[in-house]
């Protein structure tokens, strides 16, 4: 019983070694993805980037860092 496990796990692990290292083709994402956006832009020229304000850049999440406190007013529901 445990033979035919170790079988059928040695030959599972052959067929992923195979099909990872593109012996039996290339894979479908090898390919170029997307080729044809760039070409589909309209006036990429017309992009333009600006910084942004000190309080725009309060906003942004450190990575690593616990996320900010939101700045949100709360008051008792009325009842």
């Amino acid at each position: 019983m445990l033979r035919w496990l170790i079988a059928i796990l040695l030959l599972a692990n052959m067929i992923a070694f195979a099909l990872a290292s593109g012996m039996l083709g290339p894979l479908p994402a090898a390919g170029p993805l997307e080729s044809n956006h760039i070409e589909r832009q309209i006036h990429p020229e017309w992009l333009k980037t600006k910084p942004i304000t000190e309080a725009q850049a309060a906003e942004q999440v450190i990575v690593g860092q616990p996320d900010p406190s939101p700045s949100v007013a709360t008051a008792p529901l009325g009842g």
